[in-house]
């Protein structure tokens, strides 16, 4: 008999009493539910690049899904995310009779309990990797703090605001985010406005925008801070990526240039 159970958004999804077969709208749930239990993956986006050499059917991208070749790899289950799909993408899979489980998750707690969530709403065991990840970060960050500017995007500058995953993580590794009391979660800002909140270093991910020393150092050259170039994956996802983002973002901040 399938069961409702109630995923982050607060729709009742009818979980089929067999999940054989699952379709991921995004990169970090196609991670987490490859590394629990490939076999169940039978479609993801072409950004879903981990594991890599993942062999199942792509089904064009988190903002553009092909809901007709979604629907004719007949999932049990669909796998998305609040922000990272658009709601009438997911309304239209629901229309055609899909179960569709959404995630949304804004702080590490929070993340940890959501996949945990789609995980059982996938009928899956909790697996080692999720214990591995709320073990990394269950001790308490104790050292010195700095107050960063994060750009999430370059034409035009866009930033980290409030009530996000990633400036949570950075600030459980002593980095505060100098526009977490924006009004936007993601706001538009200029290189001098975000220069005179009188950030202490500069935090530069490699996604969305593929921040690089090669092209987008020069741009903080005048301003006298650090510059930190970390792993978007590791900043920004939620998955099995966590056990060892911890340990990776703590020491690509440590070499900030």
């Amino acid at each position: 008999m399938p069961r409702l159970l109630v995923d982050d958004t607060g729709h009742e999804v009818a979980i089929p009493d067999k999940v054989r077969r699952v379709v991921s709208l995004v990169p970090s749930l196609t991670e987490s539910i490859a590394a629990t239990a490939p076999e169940l993956l039978v479609g993801a986006t072409d950004w879903c690049t981990h594991p890599p050499g993942l062999d199942v059917s792509r089904v064009r991208g988190t903002k553009n899904p092909d809901v007709a070749a979604i629907a004719d790899l007949a999932p049990d289950l669909v796998v998305g995310n609040e922000e990272e799909n658009r709601a009438a993408d997911l309304a239209a899979l629901r229309d055609r009779g899909i179960a569709v489980w959404v995630t949304a998750p804004r702080t590490l707690a929070a993340a940890l309990g959501s996949l945990r969530r789609m995980l059982q709403a996938c009928r899956l065991d909790q697996p080692t990797w999720l214990d591995a990840a709320a073990a990394a970060w269950r001790a308490p960050y104790r050292g010195p703090r700095r107050r960063a500017f994060v750009p999430i995007w370059r034409r035009p500058w866009m930033a980290l605001g409030h009530d996000t995953f990633a400036g949570d993580i950075l600030a459980r590794l002593g980095v505060d985010n100098v526009y977490a009391g924006a009004v936007e979660r993601y706001p538009k800002v200029t290189l001098d406005d975000a220069r005179a909140t009188g950030a202490e270093l500069v935090v530069l991910p490699d996604e969305p925008y593929a921040f690089a020393p090669d092209r987008d150092l020069d741009a903080f050259a005048g301003w006298g801070v650090p510059v930190a170039f970390v792993s978007g994956r590791h900043l920004t996802w939620y998955g099995p990526s966590l056990a060892e983002a911890r340990q990776v973002l703590a020491g690509q901040l440590a070499i900030a240039r």
